[in-house]
């Protein structure tokens, strides 16, 4: 009873009343999700959506709760109908844009810019200089295994799995499964 009463406010403070957040439908939390979500961003979120930062009862050891960053003007985080995130991070400086009907588990990393540039003629630019953005895209219908890395400019189809670690940047098709460090493309799965 507790926990639910907890849960409805962690909804109502850090999306409901957020004039910079769309909540299209039912918005399910468990446990409070880590949120930073700066003026002049969007956090759209569609029907019966899951933020799953509660430890208990989930398969997979969470490290840390669901952590969702828009920290620059302009930044865009679309999670579509159905979908479900477990204790993943989601950073986004441009778009993030993650179909209907994903599972996102544990431990995962999506971010779509690098938080410094590689800057290797004077590395102490590096404290001073934010990398490059470009848009993540997540089908509809995917998986996206236990601490796996999505890397900026990805662009993974419909229907696609990616396993358990992997390190994912580039473009993949429908049907798609995904897998290693870097990530290439397995085989088609039906």
């Amino acid at each position: 009873m507790i926990q639910t009463l907890l849960n409805y406010f962690f909804r109502y403070f850090l999306f409901i009343r957020n004039k910079n957040v769309i909540l299209n439908g039912k918005l399910k939390i468990k446990n409070k999700p880590l949120v930073h979500i700066l003026d002049g961003t969007k956090l759209i979120i569609g029907d019966n959506v899951t933020l799953n930062s509660k430890n208990a009862k989930y398969h997979v050891n969470m490290f840390a709760p669901v952590k969702i960053y828009l920290d620059k003007v302009g930044a865009k985080i679309t999670i579509g109908n159905n979908s479900r995130i477990h204790g993943s991070c989601l950073h986004a400086y441009k778009s993030i844009n993650i179909g209907d009907n994903c599972l996102i588990a544990a431990n995962c990393q999506i971010f779509d810019g690098n938080g410094h540039e590689t800057s290797l003629d004077d590395p102490t630019k590096r404290l001073k200089i934010t990398g490059i953005s470009k848009p993540i895209l997540i089908g509809n219908n995917c998986w996206i295994g236990t601490s796996v890395i999505i890397l900026p400019g990805t662009k993974i189809g419909n229907n696609c799995i990616v396993a358990a670690g992997s390190v994912v940047k580039g473009e993949f098709k429908d049907n798609s499964l995904i897998a290693g460090n870097p990530a290439k493309f397995i085989k088609f799965v039906k």
